[in-house]
């Protein structure tokens, strides 16, 4: 008869201990004894272990010593999420105290020290949120998401007034009227002014206010009266009485008025989904608001952003730490300063962008599409069209000349090759859709839709020869090898872009289009080193796509540029500084990511 197994104990109950450990075989002779007292009995091992260890499963002295106990391991997976939360708490109360205070105007350099704690503190909480699990990170990214994008909601626009110009043209849409026919100061749009956008009296001494044309008003109807005095009645030869100036006439009011648009005297610029998002805000918006439903929407608008690179970070190859990436845009300081408190348009064109070059890699036409779209909303998006189309030369596999002249059944021409499909089906629909954008503004309006976009180039000295560029900073690198660029700075720029392009055509990953746009993108900023720091959001999305870092200096130098500068006389060499720490920052980046990779390659 076999022996029978080893009786084990009920849940909950634990084997009573013999002082013998289990298997080994009891002394010879040996004599059943009572058991002794509880005094006397051998003391259970540490740890509530049932039983002794064998001495081959021992931990070394050394390794005893070093390892946590239970305790301590659980202790230290809340440290983590702890100095999360308190590092996002400090930069949420950071920005608030930035927009409490209005300092653009008045002290930017304090503006300037704001901006710095914020940077530091979002650097602080994006480095730890990597130490986190998928699931976890992603809770984080969200909810900090939204509580860094309510800030910009506690204050009014500070370092911007586009976002006035955008009530106004949503309110000459919804009035019937189209946006590029009339500039904002034109007499036909008088009924459209209100005191909110157009104030008088004392509140047009504040800053950035523009003068225009007072507002005419109607005189009240007299009734006519015979002329009694023969003096008054013309005398026959004389010449007669000119006519009162049509732009003052004399019943318009004498109170100075003044507006909070910027450029009142010109037509607007922006393309057609732009516009579209303004009439679309005008109409959601009760009655008597006033800029909040467009800060509103800045907010939407960028936590929507993150949600799609949090679902976009699921399908990645290592979802933790695209995840923790996401939060480069999502607790970004320069998100809710631009895309919420001064309620850029950008950010709309900003989640177009990322949502397009996240299907292109699956599906083109609807990434394309996509692309066309942030295109209609906001030019700049347009730049990274040829990150969409990363390795197209690439794919092209050689054939002989005999094959390309080949005609197709029935005398057709042979089907496109592969690359042209791709960039066809990629670029056509985008095309198509700013086509699409433009053609109800072009059958509605009597004056070009491109509005003041060729002023505004001129303007912003990216014209060749103009001398707004050396007074803005244009070019501001390519004016350190020679102190007037104006002259030969978009030739050159363009030669040098082209060489990017090709580059990225020919050696992208097209599985990761947004590395591709990144580089065409960055390589734009830093060649014309533009100085609104709201332009960087595109550069800000595509650094959360890609997890380069080191292009994050882009924003902060638009930063340095557009408000730093202000604090110092003669600061453009602010501006050159800020650009020039930047493009350090990307060789750096890019000379220890070539080094990493040289490693792998040589390790065995």
């Amino acid at each position: 008869m076999s022996a029978s197994p080893r009786r084990l104990p009920r849940p909950g109950r634990l084997p009573r201990w013999t002082g013998r450990v289990p298997g080994q075989a009891p002394p010879p002779h040996s004599v059943p004894t009572p058991r002794p007292p509880a005094r006397d009995r051998p003391a259970p091992p540490p740890d509530g272990a049932d039983e002794p260890r064998p001495p081959e499963r021992l931990a070394s002295p050394a390794r005893a010593r070093t390892a946590p106990p239970a305790r301590a391991r659980t202790a230290r997976r809340w440290i983590t999420p702890l100095a999360l939360a308190t590092l996002l708490g400090s930069l949420v109360a950071v920005l608030a105290l930035t927009f409490r205070g209005d300092d653009f105007h008045t002290a930017p350099g304090t503006l300037s020290r704001w901006y710095a704690i914020a940077w530091a503190l979002f650097a602080a909480a994006a480095w730890t949120v990597r130490r986190l699990g998928a699931r976890q990170a992603a809770v984080f990214v969200l909810a900090g998401s939204a509580a860094v994008a309510a800030t910009g909601l506690l204050a009014p626009p500070r370092t911007s007034t586009d976002a006035y110009r955008y009530a106004w043209d949503g309110r000459v849409q919804a009035a019937g009227i189209s946006p590029y026919d009339h500039a904002p100061e034109d007499p036909a749009l008088a009924p459209l002014r209100d005191r909110w956008l157009f104030p008088r009296g004392s509140a047009c001494h504040g800053p950035d206010r523009a003068p225009v044309r007072p507002t005419p008003e109607r005189p009240a109807p007299e009734r006519p009266t015979p002329v009694h005095s023969t003096s008054e009645r013309p005398t026959p030869g004389a010449a007669p009485r000119a006519d009162p100036d049509p732009d003052h006439p004399p019943s318009a009011s004498a109170e100075p008025q003044c507006t909070r648009l910027n450029r009142p005297s010109v037509h607007t610029i922006y393309p057609p989904a732009a516009e579209g998002y303004f009439l679309l805000v005008h109409r959601s918006a009760p009655s008597g608001s006033t800029l909040l439903p467009l800060q509103t929407g800045g907010a939407l608008l960028s936590v929507a952003t993150t949600a799609v690179l949090l679902a976009a970070a699921r399908r990645r190859r290592d979802p933790r730490l695209a995840t923790a990436r996401a939060a480069l845009w999502a607790w970004c300081p320069a998100v809710p300063v631009e895309a919420v408190n001064n309620a850029h348009v950008d950010a709309l064109g900003v989640l177009l962008t990322v949502a397009g070059l996240v299907a292109v890699p699956r599906r083109r036409v609807l990434g394309g599409a996509l692309l066309g779209a942030a295109t209609a909303a906001k030019l700049l998006p347009a730049v990274t069209l040829p990150g969409a189309l990363s390795g197209l030369l690439a794919t092209a596999a050689p054939k002989p000349l005999t094959a390309l002249k080949r005609p197709g059944p029935a005398g057709r021409p042979a089907p496109p090759t592969g690359p042209i499909r791709r960039a066809a089906a990629i670029v056509l629909p985008a095309t198509a859709v700013v086509a699409l954008g433009y053609l109800p503004y072009v059958l509605l309006s009597h004056s070009s839709v491109l509005g003041y976009l060729t002023g505004y180039v001129a303007e912003e000295g990216y014209e060749t020869g103009s001398t707004a560029a050396d007074d803005k900073n244009r070019y501001a690198l390519l004016r350190l090898l020679h102190p007037d660029p104006e002259t030969w700075a978009l030739p050159v720029i363009a030669v040098v872009l082209l060489v990017v392009v090709a580059r990225v055509l020919l050696r992208g990953d097209p599985q990761r289009p947004w590395r591709g746009a990144l580089v065409v993108t960055g390589a734009a900023f830093l060649l014309m080193t533009p100085g609104y720091p709201w332009y960087a959001l595109l550069v800000v999305a595509l650094v959360a796509l890609d997890g380069r870092w080191e292009w994050l200096g882009l924003p902060l130098a638009g930063v340095a540029q557009y408000v730093t500068a202000r604090a110092v006389d003669d600061g453009a060499w602010v501006g050159t500084l800020g650009y020039a720490v930047a493009g350090a920052a990307v060789m750096t980046g890019w000379a220890l990511r070539a080094r990493q990779a040289r490693q792998a390659r040589q390790a065995p």
